[in-house]
């Protein structure tokens, strides 16, 4: 064969196998991409573990420091108030561990005696404090009522020891905020308190789903323990979000009454896509809704997955802008999740590939 051929041959072989490589078959790039987008995630976990020189020299701009308003409603009974008291340390624990601006209301009258004349009611205190909170900041807003409630079939209450605290009031009071808010009704009835609560950007957490179950419910016992319980760590991420304390105190809550032989009397919920709709725990698995109570609606769990009383170290070191964009991207990848039956392999992964790329250079630029 003379050189000209061989060079000939050379060359159609060449052709050849490139013809080869573009007929592949989807899922065989698909098996490249998706290995391409696993190796960026474990590079950004090998790199996310290094320690970074800049970090002394150029600190990152730290959020604003979240405000947790804990609320302990009248007892009614001695037990109830020690329970009361127990889980509003709890809270205040982990309100301190986390840096927060604590704020108590009710902790020291929560028997029931009736307020000194002229002293201002845990009614107006609440009032009073959540009037002086900022209301634009990037700084969460926790708001923990801690006690019994009640539902009259047209207004439900929290009931604090003086006048007690109506929704409708609680839903005008909180109109102005615009700022991350989490509102966590532990108490009895609470289910009727979503409707008029719920709005984008907001979560609500309650002990049960609807007005009419007015039994004393021991969700805010198991929510108090889950929000620093590291068994709580559903996706191991080094701190417990409200989602993942929800859905463990949950799971707490139905062991109870299925090891009593008890019929269960309180059904927790949770609203964070602002429909006024609830999710009930059993349909998330692990941290992600499977069910939603609207076809083609928003999930509940995104926005509770990001508030999180006790941040990890690296949470820390986030800035404000960067757990924005961040929400926006975890946002991003559940949307793709729901739209993958719809999309072929090759779609989907294209479409997955530059948010994972962009997440994994967010947590890299982490200072």
């Amino acid at each position: 064969m003379s050189m000209r051929e061989g060079m000939k041959r050379g060359a159609e072989n060449e052709r050849s196998r490139r013809r080869e490589e573009a007929d592949r078959a989807p899922s065989e790039r698909v098996r490249l991409l998706t290995s391409a987008a696993t190796t960026i995630v474990g590079l950004w976990l090998a790199l996310s573990a290094l320690p970074n020189p800049t970090t002394a020299a150029e600190p990152p701009r730290a959020p604003t420091a979240p405000t947790v308003i804990i609320v302990t409603g009248a007892a009614g009974e001695e037990e109830f108030g020690k329970q009361f008291t127990a889980w509003s340390d709890a809270w205040r624990k982990a309100g301190n561990l986390g840096g927060a601006r604590v704020v108590s209301i009710g902790a020291t009258n929560a028997t029931g005696a009736t307020p000194a004349a002229g002293s201002l009611t845990d009614l107006g205190r609440l009032q009073q404090t959540l009037a002086a909170e900022a209301k634009q900041s990037d700084g969460d807003l926790w708001l923990v009522l801690l006690g019994h409630g009640t539902f009259d079939g047209r207004e439900a209450k929290f009931n604090l020891v003086g006048p007690d605290l109506a929704v409708s009031d609680l839903a005008d009071w909180l109109k102005p905020m615009r700022r991350p808010l989490a509102i966590v009704d532990t108490s009895s009835a609470s289910g009727a308190f979503i409707k008029k609560l719920s709005a984008p950007g907001r979560v609500i957490v309650t002990a049960t789903r609807s007005g009419s179950e007015e039994n004393y419910a021991r969700f805010g016992d198991y929510l108090a323990a889950a929000i620093i319980d590291p068994l709580a760590d559903l996706d191991r991420d080094g701190q417990i979000s409200l989602l993942e304390a929800f859905i463990a105190a949950s799971h707490k809550v139905s062991e109870f009454y299925r090891s009593e032989g008890r019929l269960a009397t309180e059904h927790a919920l949770l609203d964070d896509n602002g429909d006024g709709l609830g999710t009930p725990p059993d349909w998330f698995r692990g941290t992600r809704a499977v069910k939603r109570a609207t076809e083609g609606g928003t999930p509940d769990g995104l926005l509770a997955a990001q508030f999180c009383l006790v941040p990890s170290d690296f949470e820390k070191r986030l800035t404000p802008a960067q757990r924005q964009r961040r929400s926006e991207l975890e946002t991003t990848l559940s949307r793709l999740r729901d739209l993958k039956p719809k999309l072929t392999e090759t779609e989907y992964y294209q479409q997955l590939e530059p948010v994972l790329l962009e997440l994994a250079r967010l947590y890299q630029s982490v200072k």
